[in-house]
């Protein structure tokens, strides 16, 4: 079990698969990179390791359980995914119609904790590596959990006849083991092409709004989950990340968080990371000791 995994069981959470064969012979870890006393680095501690980021996680799934519930009994009549050709400035939305409802879903940290690669890559320095993420794909299905309140969330909205759909970037060639992870952590059933969509599928594309269409076509979407806004919409793809910001919390977007759109905490990777100095800290915002000598 992982230095994450054994922080998480300490904390009483219910984290589900973290199980290791002891009949599988594995290479000893990698040693740990100079200047990472802690082990991990800090945004990695936070989201497998603290009960912040879990109470987080639970309090988004529980807003979410409990916002599908009174969208249901109110028998709205738009989906939350917006229509093609609508913008994040003018944000319209598919018609239900009598279609079925559906959650959608983000799977890397927003149903499943990647528990595994996570502390071989604390243990290593350097870039993103796909090679090793399809190495991960592969073999690593019984090395992760459900985040905290994805298990609970799911049964829940499966017991109100809501259809839980997962639409991940995995790879399309990875559908088997992509299917395995889930159901390891107990989040399945998920069957591809029916309520597991990848990448690769309906246009190829990474953007995930072709398969959010092609999803609404045939559902009513009550209610979407992720950790980057690329979950929600393609809208916020090539803006800088003080336009992303602004954007979110724009008006007409504003208003979708927490109705309707469901963000998980993500500090470790994504586009949610990548902003300058300056684009953190404005300058008309910064503060200088008085007490410090210049």
């Amino acid at each position: 079990m992982t230095r994450a995994a054994l922080l998480l069981a300490a904390l009483g959470l219910a984290l589900s698969g973290c199980v290791v064969d002891a009949s599988v012979t594995q290479a000893p870890p990698a040693p740990l990179p100079a200047g990472n006393p802690g082990g991990a680095p800090a945004g990695m501690q936070y989201l497998y390791g603290s009960g912040e980021a879990a109470a987080l996680s639970v309090q988004a799934y529980n807003a979410l359980v409990d916002q599908t519930r009174a969208r249901l009994a109110r028998r709205e009549g738009l989906s939350v995914v917006l229509e093609p050709g609508a913008t994040l400035a003018s944000p319209r939305f598919r018609p239900c119609g009598d279609k079925p409802p559906a959650a959608v879903f983000d799977v890397d940290e927003t149903m499943l904790l990647n528990l595994g690669y996570e502390a071989d890559d604390a243990r290593r320095s350097g870039g993103w590596d796909s090679a090793r993420w399809d190495r991960w794909e592969k073999t690593g299905a019984m090395k992760v959990a459900a985040v905290p309140g994805a298990l609970e969330a799911v049964r829940a909205l499966r017991a109100m006849g809501v259809t839980v759909i997962f639409n991940t970037n995995r790879a399309v060639a990875n559908a088997e083991q992509a299917e395995a992870a889930l159901n390891f952590a107990g989040l399945g059933p998920a069957r591809h092409g029916e309520t597991l969509f990848l990448k690769g599928d309906i246009d190829g594309k990474s953007g995930k709004d072709g398969r959010r269409d092609a999803i609404a076509q045939r559902w009513c979407v009550v209610a979407m989950g992720g950790d980057q806004l690329g979950d929600f919409t393609d809208g916020f793809a090539g803006l800088t990340p003080p336009e992303r910001r602004a954007a979110a919390a724009s008006p007409a977007v504003a208003a979708l968080w927490g109705h309707g759109w469901f963000v998980l905490p993500n500090p470790v990777y994504g586009t949610g990371l990548g902003s300058t100095y300056d684009q953190t800290f404005p300058p008309a915002t910064r503060w200088t000791d008085p007490q410090e000598k210049h």
